[in-house]
């Protein structure tokens, strides 16, 4: 209590001196007449200090002692009653500054630094510099359209080098955060429910060494994989092709390289990454589960920047053009160079990507004499290109490349003779969007948009045993097109209203030539959307809440679907904020695995399209509960919901026991509760999160039909440290859950039915669980200025630090030379360490 009371006594005595600061100038006039002495000073070099008064009590020695600690200023005695006021001559310069932004560190330019009480302004250069012409010791007042107003005394700019100040971002209003920093900077809660990631505002995550889209996904509460892949994201339990991925408008349908180890999208785009679990807009279709809505889209034209950077995988390249007063031209590349190079990292995911695949074990796992040379790499490129037509009229392109190819060549001698095969696996996206935005006035907008996107995996596998040549191939071509208007009514109130058309064809073909067989589907759905929704904000800012309706109608199938969604968000008071989300959505496509060897053995899923007898039409319901607390520095979430999906077939869950060439269909329920505190202490942002699920099919006609779903992980723990100051971050966590359901057999033998027909017997479905799951990371990353406009970065993560072998995938198979049953695991990525050195101009 003492302690508390001194605190107090400190702040006020400290609060009252504050008011009681003068001019230096009175200060050494007031000493002049009480000492009988002389002060000879330049004005300009004194009139930007303001000082208590030092006490009348002491002599003439320790008041100018007082002075010199308070201003760095000096005196000389040119007689004994004649004393010179001596300026350092380092600081004989303007005030001046540098203005950066307090997140991206990007320069500030066209600010307004006033000096309050006086006429005189002035604006920050391209490079964020400004300085003061005039002198005085009044306030300096900065201001920015963009950024918070910060008041700074003329004493903070009295330095030898000009002083490099941070500005904090403005945020919208109509946007408004329920909170800044979520996990890490660059990461925000939104009050419509929503998370948004901005790369380029980014800290760090621990493991990541540089702010891939996909892999932070992972990070966030309710959001997981169970093989360590963003290829296979589950979002509160639903599979990842239940997920609908938008880059500019774009669907993707390729979300990884590296067959899902690696974010397909360029990390340093200047990207907003806006991720919905529930109560989505109704302009979102064709998903049961979340949203990832990627944009690269500027208000504004940008000024001209560039960054190539390099790590153990991959190298890139980043532009963007001021081409003209209202255009830009923004292009970027990526390009891995594991063709060329065999770096650790490489080796770590081949390890981990091509086990149990034709790449890897060839022949049930026997030694044998085979020579394998594989050939991998992967690339992506984008380029956007914005023109502002009008002050009302904006007009951008954009388009998107996304390939990885593997190549395989097996070779061995036999009967003195060289035997060769070639296998190969391409992964191919490719997209385009163009999008038209008009302001016709401050009440109403216009947006219209066409977009394309096409996806193909291709493989071509050449058996070395025999000479069976097995083709195949699954390929989308997504087109359509989207009107939205919003009007906004009042201050209150605004309503959005549109209409989209979209056309989705999906092509299968399979080819043996030994066995002769051909297989080739090719099916269309052409889809139309009515849409309507209302937001409605209180005039006290504390409710905020939009309902919504979208209304489906797919042509060939004859079929009305009705989706309203739901939005409300109370502010309770300034640090407790009441959530509630529920939306119903429905989803036409969808991934199935055929056989587990399929596209090699990696990358087994196809797309399909719904036929609403075999493929049903997948419809989801969820409803969700949320409350946010924020107060000096902690943070508290927890959202509870329910979530159900029907319509699902058994060929879209990945079984690999005895229902693996089942054709059932049925549905899945979800009940779970996210959890996060965060803690934040100056520089240091300290978290631990929880997720609880508990996830069961109901597959009616099978024999028993409720059991636990194969991405059910009923406990899920992380944890962080981050640590973000200025050029230095440090960032080191660790994720554990419980493991995945699995199924064994019931005996170590096999049965019979038939003497030419040996088959596993399993017990009940997904009755027993992997061992859990367990990895530390650690990231680090620093920076300096090696010019006024450019920066080097470099930084160093590894995975899984204590080299956890941790099983994430569990199967059986028939041996078939042996007649017996064989145990397949996949285990998980070994430590693996990844550097990055990054240059930014």
């Amino acid at each position: 209590m003492c302690l508390v009371m001194c605190f107090v006594f400190v702040l006020s005595t400290y609060a009252q001196d504050k008011d009681k600061t003068v001019l230096l100038k009175s200060v050494l006039l007031k000493i002049e007449k009480d000492n009988k002495v002389t002060f000879n000073f330049i004005e300009d070099e004194i009139a930007i200090f303001m000082i208590i008064p030092p006490s009348t009590d002491i002599s003439l020695k320790q008041k100018l002692l007082y002075i010199t600690e308070k201003t760095k200023l000096k005196f000389q005695f040119i007689s004994e009653n004649y004393i010179a006021v001596i300026n350092n001559k380092k600081l004989d310069k303007p005030l001046c500054g540098f203005l950066k932004d307090e997140i991206t560190n990007q320069v500030i330019e066209l600010a307004n630094i006033k000096i309050l009480g006086t006429n005189y302004t002035t604006t920050s250069d391209e490079n964020g510099y400004f300085e003061l012409q005039s002198i005085s010791p009044n306030d300096i007042e900065i201001t920015h359209v963009n950024y918070q107003k910060s008041l700074h005394k003329p004493i903070d700019l009295y330095k030898t080098n000009c002083l490099t100040l941070f500005l904090k971002q403005l945020t919208n209003e109509l946007e408004e955060v329920v909170t800044q920093t979520y996990l890490t900077k660059g990461i925000s809660k939104k009050n419509d429910g929503t998370i948004e990631i901005k790369p380029k505002r980014f800290g760090l995550l621990p493991g990541l060494t540089e702010p891939d889209v996909f892999e932070t996904l992972k990070q966030i509460p309710g959001i997981s994989t169970t093989d360590e892949t963003i290829s296979n994201i589950s979002v509160r339990g639903g599979t990842h092709d239940q997920n609908l991925f938008l880059w500019n408008g774009i669907r993707l349908f390729q979300t990884g390289h590296f067959f899902g180890l690696i974010s397909a999208l360029n990390p340093n785009l200047a990207q907003t990454i806006k991720i919905t679990k529930n109560g989505s807009s109704p302009f979102y279709g064709e998903s049961v589960s979340s949203v990832i809505d990627i944009s690269t889209h500027s208000t504004k034209i940008e000024k001209s920047t560039g960054s190539f950077g390099l790590n153990m995988i991959n190298a890139d390249g980043y532009a963007k053009f001021k081409t003209s007063k209202t255009s830009n031209l923004e292009i970027s590349a990526r390009r891995s160079h594991t063709d060329l190079t065999n770096s650790p990292t490489y080796k770590s995911y081949y390890n981990r990507i091509f086990q149990n695949t034709a790449v890897i074990n060839l022949n049930n796992n026997e030694l044998i004499d085979y020579n394998n040379d594989v050939r991998f790499y992967f690339y992506d490129f984008t380029a956007q290109f914005k023109q502002k037509i009008n002050s009302k009229i904006d007009l951008s392109f954009d388009a998107i490349s996304i390939s990885n190819l593997l190549d395989l060549n097996e070779s061995k001698i036999e009967n003195a003779v060289l035997v060769s095969k070639s296998s190969c696996l391409e992964h191919k996206t490719l997209g385009a969007n163009v999008a038209l935005k008009i302001n016709w006035n401050k009440k109403n907008q216009t947006e219209i948009n066409g977009y394309g996107s096409y996806y193909k995996i291709t493989s071509e596998n050449e058996s070395i045993t025999n000479n069976q040549i097995f083709n195949q191939e699954n390929s989308i071509l997504d087109t359509g097109f989207r009107i939205k208007n919003s009007y906004q009514i009042n201050t209150k109130l605004k309503f959005n209203s549109g209409y989209q058309f979209n056309e989705i064809g999906i092509k299968n073909f399979d080819q043996i030539n030994s066995p002769v067989f051909l297989r080739r589907i090719k099916d269309v759905l052409r889809i139309h959307a009515l849409v309507g929704e209302i937001q409605y904000d209180s005039a006290n800012e504390k409710l905020k809440t939009a309902f919504g309706i979208r209304q489906n109608y797919v042509e060939q199938l004859n079929e009305f679907i009705f989706e309203p969604r739901f939005q409300f968000n109370y502010s309770v008071s300034d640090s407790l904020f009441i959530e509630v989300l529920a939306e119903k959505k429905s989803q036409f496509t969808s991934q199935i695995v055929d056989l587990q060897q399929d596209f090699l053995g990696i990358e087994k899923r196809r797309w399909i399209l719904s036929n609403n007898t075999t493929i049903p039409i997948m419809k989801s319901n969820q409803v969700s509960v949320g409350f946010t607390f924020k107060k000096n520095n902690w943070l508290l979430t927890l959202d509870n919901f329910y979530k159900s999906v029907t319509g699902i077939t058994s060929m879209s869950q990945g079984f690999q026991n005895q229902l693996e060439f089942e054709k059932i269909n049925g549905d899945y329920t979800v009940i779970g509760s996210e959890f996060l505190i965060q803690k934040q202490i100056k520089q240091f942002t300290t978290w631990l999160s929880y997720a609880y699920s508990k996830n069961n099919y109901n597959f009616e006609s099978y024999s028993t039909p409720i059991f636990a779903n194969n991405f059910e992980i009923n406990h899920t723990i992380g944890m962080a440290i981050i640590y973000d100051y200025k050029k230095l971050k440090f960032a080191l966590g660790s994720r554990w859950f419980t493991g995945k359901p699995n199924t064994t057999p019931s005996s170590n033998s096999l049965v019979f039915p038939t003497p030419e027909n040996p088959q596993i017997e399993y017990n009940t479905p997904n009755s027993s669980n992997l061992d859990d799951y367990f990895q530390t990371n650690l990231s680090g990353s620093y920076g300096f200025n090696v010019t006024k406009k450019a920066t080097l970065n470099f930084g160093l993560s590894v995975q899984n630090i204590l080299d956890n072998k941790s099983s994430i995938n569990q199967n059986y198979r028939i041996n078939q030379n042996t007649n017996s049953i064989e145990q397949v695991n996949t285990y998980s990525l070994e430590r693996t360490f990844n550097s990055f050195i990054r240059y930014n101009f």
